[in-house]
């Protein structure tokens, strides 16, 4: 049969076997290429494909929880895990939880004095009721001393100290030595000590070196000089290790060849907190001149100055046992010669009152 202008009709078997011919070629070409908005195909590679099939989704949240909660407790810096955060929906939900909070390490939430915010305080916060110690002792301290929240800082860091955390131990009996947020009638030199040796007891050196010259002293406790010597030696054993183990390169103007022990990220904040403010945390009122500490006076005449200059204030007998070494052994002058250079009768009866009461 022809057409009009005398062309044959294709036959039957020829147009079945053209028509499978042009499905086969369209299932390869969809396969292999795909059509861009232009109406050109464009060859699949392989990232195409990676990308329509994710995996992540299938994965169990246990397992993915498991792998945020060994990524909080190794985090070097908020970063890695603020990294994280921000990647998903899915890791935002899951990061939060309250079980990776609580492994998360104490640099994983060091936030910078000039980064403070809601947020962060928010932050701190969750990692506190979410069981970790240490967020809840870094809280604490900042509450107490920056924030002047007395009561909410003391109850997160005996919070700490309740499961046995050594910092938190240790500031409390430092609070309860010095009467701190309160009047000179607050000090309870009986409870400073006993917080004072339950820390030095877990191994910590400021505690070790505080309680030992408390032993020394009789102050608080029964003097037994023998007891307190060897407090006094262990904390230098324990200093001197970690002087050996860290590479040396001392401060400007220290006298020793290591570094001092790194602080802790509250006695940091505390120090940045500060230092933007001055270095007064009020009219009147002092810092801790041991740089690694941070702490200051929350009444007038709270710290000990230096017998001999009268120049320094310390919040403890460890700090300025460890600040000595550092850098003060050189700057001491006698309190005679500080005080004719003065001429201030006030700030003498100060020096004497401080040295009275060491």
């Amino acid at each position: 049969m022809r057409t009009r202008r005398g062309v044959c009709y294709p036959d039957v078997d020829d147009c079945r076997q053209m028509m499978k011919t042009v499905f086969i070629r369209k299932r390869r070409c969809d396969s292999r290429d795909e059509i861009d908005f232009t109406g050109h195909k464009r060859r699949r590679t392989g990232s195409d494909k990676c990308f329509r099939t994710d995996y992540f989704d299938s994965l169990p949240d246990d397992l993915v929880i498991s792998v945020l909660c060994k990524l909080s407790s190794s985090a070097e810096r908020p970063a890695d895990i603020l990294n994280v955060l921000s990647t998903c929906k899915r890791l935002n939900e899951l990061g939060l939880n309250l079980l990776v909070l609580s492994k998360a390490s104490p640099k994983a939430f060091e936030v910078r004095a000039s980064n403070w915010s809601d947020s962060a305080h928010r932050f701190l916060k969750n990692c506190a009721e979410s069981g970790n110690i240490a967020a809840s002792y870094t809280l604490g301290m900042i509450r107490f001393y920056c924030l002047q929240n007395r009561g909410g800082g003391a109850s997160l860091m005996a919070k700490a100290a309740i499961r046995s955390y050594a910092p938190a131990l240790y500031s409390l009996a430092v609070i309860q030595f010095n009467g701190s947020g309160g009047s000179k009638s607050d000090k309870d030199l009986r409870a400073g000590v006993a917080l004072c040796g339950r820390a030095a007891f877990l191994g910590h050196v400021d505690a070790l070196r505080e309680f030992g010259h408390c032993l020394q002293d009789g102050y608080g406790v029964r003097q037994n000089i023998a007891e307190g010597r060897r407090f006094l030696i262990q904390a230098n054993a324990r200093e001197l290790f970690g002087a050996v183990s860290a590479p040396p390169s001392p401060a400007p103007g220290s006298l020793v060849s290591w570094n001092p022990p790194e602080p802790h990220p509250a006695n940091r904040f505390l120090s940045e907190w500060f230092g933007e403010r001055g270095g007064c945390p009020g009219e009147g009122l002092r810092m801790c001149s041991n740089e690694g500490c941070g702490r200051p006076e929350t009444r007038k005449h709270e710290f000990r100055r230096c017998s001999v200059c009268g120049v320094v204030n310390y919040c403890s007998r460890a700090c300025q046992a460890l600040d000595w070494k550092l850098r003060h052994r050189v700057e001491c002058v006698p309190v005679d010669r500080w005080i004719e250079e003065e001429g201030d009768g006030d700030v003498a009866d100060g020096v004497n009152d401080a040295m009275d009461e060491s």
